[in-house]
């Protein structure tokens, strides 16, 4: 699985991050995750808010931090590969 944060790296880019990371390992899951911080590359997903969580290429969560738990959720929807 291919996981990317989007954001300028402020402490709620930074905290999704690292709940991402946690929510991975709670999955059983290894992925390294990329942190975009460029403006262009950001806009590039379709992005108008951040930090956004992308897996795959698709766009999971955007402009919010949600727990490690609901990431978690959120990240077992996205097929191991």
């Amino acid at each position: 699985m291919d996981v990317t944060i989007l954001g300028h790296g402020c402490k709620n880019c930074d905290a999704l991050e690292a709940r991402t990371v946690e929510a991975l390992a709670g999955l059983g899951r290894t992925a390294e995750v990329a942190h975009i911080k460029d403006d262009a590359q950001i806009a590039a997903y379709g992005v108008m808010r951040t930090p956004a969580l992308v897996a795959d290429g698709r766009v999971l969560v955007e402009g919010q931090v949600p727990t490690a738990a609901r990431l978690a959720e959120i990240l077992a929807t996205v097929p191991a590969t």
